[in-house]
């Protein structure tokens, strides 16, 4: 039931004990664990429910601590990937029907002969809905943040300790990541990556591009050195881009053969799925160091689910770099707007809890002028941030390799002190968790001598909701 919180914080393991206050008795559903946020599995008391809004049960009733020892009435592991796989999602739960199957096959098949006009309005038909879905929480959802947070509290109460020490999320002291990526769709959005590499440079970004294999255009091998002479980073994008890789699981392994193989021929680390459709459990096949498939809240994405959580995970072998902002397509086209509020807005909720930043932009649909601007305006506000909170901007591949890192190196009691070990662990920096109240608190540095992180208003610690 540890599993979970100590690969998380990369902690050493605690002189507590994390136990169920009875056996998990329900089948999985909806519950509360306190301020609201949303889980989903199962039980050892009160109810859960199929829907995740109305009236649910709240776990935190039934969550107790004495001397060394924590109840809890769910597991948290499970409860966390289910949230990170979206096994609560219907896509999850249930198998597309053979209508549905065959209208996303149709749509995807004469998609290349509609007109942008006609291709919004259909989208927006079928997405109409989408602002009564109530989890995930929209903009940005961090429901795993908070289970981890209220696991570090309580952990924090039952130990007696002042502090608990881990090995901070990012290197070098970091207090969040932003990485850039452009999924290229078509031959008009291929032509157009040197300018929008130019862009990028210009604010100081190296992104990495996703490239469809087969199909949709002519892929060269002069196209792919030019993004790799300039710093920037291929990955390969489905195969096809016809929205049916995970249709089904026999045709998804065919077609996962042919994707390693343009892995090996593109030198590619990742990997991301056409349309953001996707299927966890099958990812394993895929021989990538690092996916980024799976969006944080997916309410404008033909495939609704999400994660939960802003910080990179694993799925199997492979680490997961979610999306965490709105795409351009859906910010333009769907709710028709041309500022950078609500990325501005995702960006501030993504770095309350440290996360990481993903920037999806297109060259297909963001170098015409106006969504140029706004692209533009993004890139400013995220240079600002970058340096005015200590944010790392390095390419998509770099990120997975630290995560990787990370999750080999140990904390070790020397003395009265704790040392890093591992590989990377030049880079990597102890953090402590205490209580201010109510609040978990993350400071850098050793705990007589704790460095605060830098923010943007000055010098201070960062609070999280415990």
């Amino acid at each position: 039931m540890k599993a979970a919180f100590t690969k998380y914080y990369c902690c050493p393991d605690l002189p507590i004990s994390l136990r169920l206050g009875g056996p998990l008795v329900n089948g999985p559903g909806h519950f509360r664990w306190g301020d609201g946020r949303v889980c989903y599995g199962r039980t050892a008391s009160g109810h859960v429910s199929a829907s995740a809004t109305g009236n649910l049960y709240d776990a935190l009733d039934d969550t107790a601590s004495r001397n060394s020892e924590v109840m809890l009435p769910f597991d948290p592991d499970e409860v966390i990937e289910n949230l990170q796989w979206e096994r609560y999602s219907e896509h999850s739960r249930s198998s597309e029907s053979v209508k549905d199957k065959a209208i996303r096959s149709i749509y995807y098949a004469v998609r290349p002969l509609l007109g942008v006009a006609l291709r919004k309005h259909l989208q927006r038909m079928r997405l109409r809905a989408w602002k009564s879905l109530a989890f995930p929480r929209w903009p940005v959802d961090c429901t795993v943040e908070m289970i981890q947070q209220q696991l570090m509290a309580l952990a924090i109460r039952a130990s007696g300790a002042e502090s608990i020490p881990f090995i901070w999320f990012w290197p070098r002291g970091y207090r969040g990541c932003i990485i850039v990526t452009h999924d290229v769709e078509t031959a008009y959005g291929r032509d157009l990556c040197g300018d929008l590499m130019d862009v990028d440079d210009s604010f100081g970004f190296k992104a990495s591009f996703q490239v469809v294999p087969e199909s949709r255009y002519e892929v060269p091998r002069s196209y792919l050195n030019e993004i790799k002479r300039r710093g920037f980073e291929v990955n390969v994008h489905d195969l096809s881009h016809d929205g049916r890789l995970f249709n089904e699981q026999t045709e998804f392994l065919r077609r996962a053969r042919r994707i390693n193989q343009h892995a090996k021929a593109f030198g590619a680390s990742g990997f991301r799925a056409a349309v953001l459709y996707r299927n966890p459990e099958w990812l394993s096949e895929l021989e990538f160091d690092y996916d980024m498939s799976i969006p944080n809240v997916a309410h404008l994405d033909p495939q609704r689910g999400g994660c939960c959580t802003v910080l990179p995970y694993f799925i199997d072998d492979m680490v997961e770099l979610p999306l965490t902002s709105i795409q351009d397509y859906a910010l333009f086209h769907f709710l028709g707007d041309y500022s950078t509020k609500l990325w501005e807005q995702q960006i501030e909720a993504i770095l309350q809890q440290n996360g990481l930043i993903t920037i999806l932009v297109h060259p297909d649909y963001v170098l015409e002028k106006r969504a140029r601007s706004t692209y533009e305006a993004l890139l400013r506000h995220l240079a600002c941030v970058r340096e005015e909170r200590n944010l790392w901007a390095p390419l998509p591949r770099d990120v997975a390799a630290w995560w990787r890192q990370r999750s080999k190196m140990k904390l070790v009691k020397h003395g009265q002190s704790w040392v890093i070990e591992g590989e990377g662990k030049e880079d990597a920096v102890i953090a402590y968790a205490r209580l201010e109240g109510d609040h978990v608190v993350y400071s850098l540095g050793s705990p007589g001598h704790q460095q605060a992180l830098q923010v943007a208003n000055g010098t201070e610690d960062i609070r999280c909701i415990g």
